[in-house]
């Protein structure tokens, strides 16, 4: 009995050990993956699509195989029928929700977000197209002005032309002083005019270039500018055909008169 007893003491810690042993090294699954189907899915705030939820659906189940014939097939001879079998369809079954407050809140706020950002464009372009016009506008004009200045091989200076320019216009205005309206607003610009062509003809031939070039996009005063050109080389021609002539006539009529004289003082001697 005494040795039973310690049998028993020294066998139940080594089955009470292996047992433990046995349940930790027995294999097991530990299955990592995530769940397929989430209780709230989540959506986009910009996404108009609502969620789909897979589903299962088993598929109707086939109609068992006929009996055999006892007439063609031996019955002793006829193996036992096999099993129906059962074959499930995997099928997906989408469900839709009506948009929440939140939903349309956002779809709203987008709108909102992308009228606002295609104005800012607009306003964008419009600001960037008109200050390329007004740089386009300033270049324009200072070339043009620089264009009109004189090289300095010609050796025109503008600042003593201006001077006599200004100085000839105040003569004209002084001297038709006591004529009518029309004299007195065209004499101090054709003296001024004149004086302009005499002191600064580089200047004044630049000038005239360009009120040319702006006179060509109006056809009819490019051409009412034409005959008037006209008219005034015409008439400068005139005069200075009558100017020879009548040179001619003077020195004709001093020659005659000296070779009178020359005649009139060899008879006296």
């Amino acid at each position: 009995m005494v040795a039973r007893v310690l049998l028993q003491r020294r066998v139940a810690p080594l089955a009470a050990a292996a047992l433990v042993g046995s349940a930790a090294l027995y294999p097991r699954t530990a299955h990592a993956e995530a769940p397929s189907e989430r209780q709230y899915a989540r959506k986009p705030i910009y996404d108009d699509d609502f969620d789909t939820v897979p589903a299962t659906k088993p598929a109707p189940t086939p109609a068992p195989n006929s009996s055999p014939s006892e007439e063609s097939l031996d019955v002793a001879a006829t193996p036992a029928p096999a099993p129906p079998t059962f074959e499930h369809d995997v099928t997906t079954v989408v469900r839709t929700r009506a948009p929440t407050p939140t939903d349309r809140l956002a779809a709203q706020i987008r709108r909102a977000r992308l009228f606002a950002y295609a104005q800012a464009c607009v306003a964008e372009d419009a600001v960037n197209s008109a200050m390329a016009r007004a740089f386009a506008l300033e270049r324009s004009f200072t070339s043009t002005i620089a264009s009109l200045a004189p090289p300095r091989e010609s050796g025109e200076k503008l600042m003593p032309g201006l001077v006599y320019v200004l100085v000839a216009g105040m003569a004209g205005s002084i001297i038709a002083r006591n004529r009518n309206v029309l004299v007195r607003g065209a004499a101090p610009l054709a003296l001024g005019l004149g004086a302009a062509w005499t002191v600064l003809p580089v200047t004044m031939g630049n000038v005239s270039g360009l009120v040319w070039e702006y006179e060509k996009k109006v056809p009819a005063v490019a051409d009412a500018h034409l005959r008037v050109r006209e008219g005034i080389e015409n008439g400068v021609y005139m005069a200075r055909v009558h100017a020879d002539l009548a040179q001619r006539k003077v020195y004709e009529g001093v020659r005659d008169a000296r070779e009178a004289l020359e005649g009139w003082v060899r008879k006296g001697k």
